[in-house]
């Protein structure tokens, strides 16, 4: 099983000193917890694209690139691209540069994102939200089959693609693309109907209410002629690790209940209680929150019921001090992985294979 992190490279201010990084530092810190995370041997590290002045990482494939040099084993992967706003062509592209940089050790995952900025940024109607995420994979979809040779009708919101190469070529054959999802039907199918690895945010509720949808997917995979058990399915979900159940609360509390409000003014949700919190934190609530031993524990229920290939941590939501961040990737790698692997077995490479027959541009999701 592969044990990882994602991370937005947040900018909020600290909870409780009110100090804001600036981006350049938040940056350079990220570089930093992903050569730490390669030296304490975890598996992946995921960077999402946001487009919103509290997020430091509009363009994660250049970020993810700085950290290729210093790092030499851990994957490094999208969380998400937000493929409705972008280019696919470009996507391809500086995912294969990362590919080659780190030798082999690029992936997308690939969504439709948590926020709107990139909509009216690159000039797109959310009215179309569907509809160009649908077009856009399908394009992406066809020049990972072939980079070199690629020809695409287009459609309502990109022009053909008639022969030509999208270069650099990746190492990998080919580069391996995920589909990120947070709980839609419509979603899961399309990504088993397409034989496209899964990743699914778990941020609220219980995590085994997930189950249906791992079950869909996996269906929708085997209609579509694809064996489910060759596809892999991650979870990613809102955590912190430190010595201690006490430590690891008093330092994440209170940067995650600001992070928390301040999405949930923008949503209409409720302020974020300290009741909530402890409901979330318990043995089958979504937060992994605690020691090394507690958040191994929660990881391994994950698998349990929901029979996942790879867990994602995401540090941090919320702006922690650094040396805390550091201090819980280590943690991740040296007490919390060795826990996992021991009970799960050794870690499986999740490298997606060629998948032979993806659809065309109508790619169906019912």
């Amino acid at each position: 099983m592969e044990i990882g992190i994602s991370a937005f490279a947040e900018t909020t201010p600290d909870a409780r000193t009110g100090e804001v990084l600036s981006h350049a530092q938040r940056l350079r810190e990220v570089v930093e917890e992903i050569e730490l995370a390669d030296q304490v041997g975890l598996d992946v590290y995921g960077l999402g694209e946001h487009h919103r002045p509290d997020y430091a990482a509009s363009a994660p494939a250049v970020a993810l690139a700085a950290a290729a040099s210093r790092t030499s084993r851990i994957r490094l992967s999208s969380a998400v691209t937000v493929l409705s706003s972008d280019d696919p062509v470009r996507v391809f592209q500086q995912f294969a540069t990362l590919d080659g940089l780190s030798d082999g050790r690029a992936e997308v995952l690939a969504g439709r994102g948590s926020f709107i900025e990139s909509f009216p940024l690159f000039g797109y109607d959310l009215d179309d939200y569907e509809e160009l995420f649908t077009e856009k994979l399908d394009l992406l979809l066809t020049i990972q089959r072939d980079p070199a040779h690629v020809t695409w009708p287009g459609g309502r919101h990109r022009a053909a693609v008639d022969g030509l190469g999208v270069y650099p070529l990746p190492v990998q054959q080919p580069l391996p693309v995920w589909i990120g999802v947070g709980g839609s039907p419509q979603s899961v199918v399309r990504a088993g109907t397409l034989g496209l690895p899964l990743a699914v945010a778990i941020i609220g509720g219980e995590p085994a209410q997930f189950r249906p949808l791992v079950d869909l997917y996996r269906e929708a995979a085997r209609r579509a002629g694809h064996d489910p058990a060759t596809l892999p399915v991650a979870t990613h979900s809102h955590g912190f690790v430190a010595e201690t159940s006490q430590r690891a609360v008093d330092v994440h509390f209170e940067p995650y209940r600001h992070a928390m409000d301040v999405i949930g003014r923008e949503r209409g949700w409720r302020p974020f209680s300290r009741t909530g919190y402890e409901a979330a934190r318990s043995r089958r609530g979504a937060l992994l929150v605690g020691s090394a031993q507690e958040v191994a524990e929660k990881v391994l229920l994950q698998r349990e019921q929901l029979g996942i290939d790879r867990f994602m941590l995401h540090l941090s939501a919320g702006t922690i001090p650094h040396r805390d961040v550091m201090r819980a990737v280590e943690l991740l790698g040296t007490e919390v992985a060795p826990i996992v692997r021991a009970e799960a077995g050794p870690t499986v490479p999740s490298h997606p294979v060629a998948l032979p027959g993806v659809p065309g541009p109508a790619v169906t999701t019912t």
